[in-house]
């Protein structure tokens, strides 16, 4: 595949093909020199950054089993509850994405959706919205591939972030988004936010590059002086009446709901009781008793010369009753002996909400999985847990992912 490039100079095009060069042993035919171009400019050039970059990336897409999303069949809540529409493009054929986000349940939805699926599920909107502006490039340009956004942020409840699994969520999802998506966004209006978003944003773009939060324009509620910036360059014609501009759907709905899903509060049927579910899990219930420590040990063998092993991951699902506990991983190589910290030990909400995930293993490789309640003089800890190493096939992710719907979150709302 080969798509419409901007003008870079002679240097930057020998950079672009040595970094093919460099990168030729995991690429393949829709990694075209635009999609080499997003990574340069995320590392601003540096080859030897944006290699590290895509090949992280490449290991997560891998994770995700993108190349498989869209057989995934995902929860309902997703599909019907998660607010968003594409509604036409702009004056140079970028998708224009419109968000009605004061909407947005999330309380409700991570009560039926584990981190996971709700992570997956971005990743699967954003690759259809790739694919959709990638053909509008061949009639557009380059240009075409990157989006516009737009939130509405009208009367939204920012109080529901400060419950911690949703706080958690929305952290780990712009993470993703930043480290697996670069140079996506061309544009990105907030509009209507309440006094408190300052705060929360102020929060979140520690964890933006620079480059995106210069794309990302608040404006207060009330004031309307994002029009004419957006209207400069997407039609009025084509943007909801409710908006400023000038579309209706079928039904005359100057909101369009009938070209998005308009999201709105969950039911309650929709939410996942584990008491309910099955589960092919073999969990333990234990006590990590006060100022002690539980550590699980993994050892992963090398590859073997004559049929190379297939990748494993290191999965979990763990639960505490009551409080909250310490959850790390750390792995030694068992050749060079380095010891490399694999998930960072920090204090886990799994009182609130099931905590659950997976990483990569590397061959000869040794992984302790620590649940920590070592600070803790007075209370010993009751942990329901699953780890496991699992073998990585073609539709090992999708698989993963179907084991984690007997997640239960046991918060309450606030």
């Amino acid at each position: 595949m080969s798509g419409p490039l901007p003008e870079i100079s002679a240097e930057q095009r020998q950079t672009l093909e040595q970094f093919r060069k460099q990168m030729s042993d995991v690429l393949v035919d829709t990694h075209d020199d635009y999609f080499l171009l997003r990574w340069l400019r995320a590392r601003k050039w540096n080859l030897e950054a944006a290699e590290k970059m895509l090949r992280a990336s490449l290991k997560t897409r891998a994770m995700w089993n993108v190349d498989n999303i869209e057989k995934w069949d995902a929860p309902r809540a997703l599909k019907e509850y998660l607010p968003y529409g594409l509604i036409g493009y702009d004056n140079e054929g970028s998708p224009v994405l419109v968000c009605p986000f004061y909407n947005f349940d999330i309380w409700g939805m991570m009560h039926c959706v584990t981190r996971f699926e709700f992570q997956k599920y971005l990743v699967l909107l954003i690759e259809r919205f790739m694919k959709s502006a990638y053909e509008q490039s061949l009639k557009h340009g380059w240009k075409a591939r990157q989006l516009v956004v737009f939130f509405d942020m009208q009367d939204v409840n920012l109080k529901q972030y400060a419950w911690r699994p949703a706080a958690e969520c929305v952290i780990s999802s712009v993470k993703q988004y930043e480290a697996n998506f670069p140079e996506l966004l061309k544009m990105c209006y907030i509009i209507n936010a309440p006094k408190l978003f300052s705060v929360a944003f102020n929060i979140v773009k520690k964890f933006l590059d620079e480059n995106t939060t210069s794309k990302i324009v608040i404006y207060k509620t009330g004031v309307d002086k994002w029009q004419q910036q957006l209207f400069s360059h997407v039609d009025p014609k084509d943007f909801p009446k409710a908006w400023g501009g000038q579309l209706v759907d079928k039904h005359g709905d100057p909101q369009c709901k009938s070209l998005m899903v308009w999201g709105g509060k969950l039911p309650e049927d929709l939410f996942i009781d584990q008491s309910t579910q099955q589960s092919d899990k073999d969990f333990t219930e234990t006590q990590v008793a006060k100022g002690d420590k539980l550590k699980l040990h993994f050892k992963v063998n090398g590859d073997k010369l004559e049929e190379p092993a297939q990748s494993q991951l290191l999965s979990w699902e763990f639960r505490t009753i009551d409080y909250d506990i310490k959850f790390g991983i750390y792995s030694v190589d068992e050749k060079t002996g380095e010891k490399r910290s694999e998930i960072p030990l920090g204090t886990v909400y799994s009182n609130e909400m099931d905590e659950v995930g997976f990483i990569t293993t590397r061959p000869n490789t040794t992984y302790t999985v620590v649940f920590d309640n070592s600070a803790s003089y007075l209370r010993s800890k009751k942990l329901h847990y699953w780890v496991d190493l699992t073998t990585e096939e073609e539709e090992g992710i999708t698989e993963l992912t179907h084991q984690m719907d007997s997640t239960q979150i046991v918060a309450k709302q606030q």
